[in-house]
């Protein structure tokens, strides 16, 4: 809950503080063009820390709060150095999640993207790897669904969407985060694999 909400703060305390600072949000933002030709590899990791304004930080720290809390005590309960893999996973979620965007758009000098959605995905699909059958709801639908069907069709409309890139939303941040986030805890703890199938079965 701690580190959780230690997350929560230094990412709203910068966020707020780059709304109003344009040098500091650009510099943090993460531009697949700086990243790969002037190696600007902080980038891969400080754009987690802004955010386009109030409702996408709000959501982000507020779906984080939800489930980081869980997965927080769960990585405690089942790893010796919980806390420490905690930390290590969202931190690492942040680049893997923009290893899309960067690969597809490394000269394209225009490509910026802020927010943490993609490590929040990574810590919501750690969710559903623990806990498949946990009850979500999906915004504006008041029916309560099984988050391993929540994490399906979220993946395979995270994959549509960025193959569309119609809108302003990483969609490819979210399913690579997603990925990452399903994936770490197997890592350390293959079993957790079959713990899950044998939950949804």
């Amino acid at each position: 809950m701690y580190l959780t909400l230690f997350i929560i703060i230094i990412t709203s305390v910068i966020s707020i503080l780059a709304f109003n600072n344009y040098d500091l949000f650009n510099r943090l933002k993460f531009n697949a063009y700086m990243v790969w030709n002037k190696k600007q590899y902080a980038r891969l990791l400080s754009h987690a820390l802004v955010h386009s304004g109030w409702l996408h930080l709000i959501i982000n720290m507020y779906v984080l709060w939800i489930f980081g809390r869980f997965v927080e005590s769960a990585f405690i309960s089942l790893f010796k150095a919980g806390n420490f893999l905690y930390i290590l996973m969202y931190v690492l979620s942040v680049p893997f999640s923009s290893l899309p965007a960067l690969l597809k758009n490394k000269n394209n000098h225009y490509y910026n993207s802020v927010g943490a959605s993609g490590a929040v995905s990574a810590v919501v699909f750690t969710t559903i790897l623990l806990s498949p059958k946990t009850s979500l709801f999906l915004m504006f639908i008041p029916i309560p669904i099984p988050a391993y069907i929540f994490g399906a069709l979220y993946l395979i409309y995270s994959y549509l969407m960025s193959k569309r890139g119609k809108d302003n939303i990483a969609h490819d941040a979210h399913f690579a985060g997603s990925v990452f986030g399903f994936t770490f805890p197997i890592i350390f703890a293959p079993y957790l694999f079959m713990n899950f199938i044998h939950q949804i079965f």
